[in-house]
């Protein structure tokens, strides 16, 4: 596996992973003002977030490289049907 192809990797586990996460303690606004929306979080804290999505995509990441690594999932054997 190329660097390439890794980095690629790790940027769609990690989008993945942060869909999975965005909705974990969201709270919504009680009483929204003019101009909110009621489905709005009261504090979505992006950063820690996006913090926890790179903690778990990166061992995600590990895992795919280690099966990659031993051959276990190959690229090249899915495409040539191997």
């Amino acid at each position: 596996m190329s660097w390439a192809t890794g980095v690629m990797v790790y940027i769609v586990i990690w989008w993945t992973v942060l869909f999975a996460v965005l909705p974990l303690g969201v709270r919504r606004v009680e009483k929204p003002g003019k101009g909110e929306e009621h489905g709005a979080p009261e504090r979505p804290e992006l950063l820690r977030k996006a913090i926890i999505t790179s903690a778990v995509a990166a061992v995600l990441w590990l895992g795919f490289y280690g099966l990659h690594w031993a051959d276990v999932l190959s690229f090249r054997r899915l495409v040539d049907g191997s």
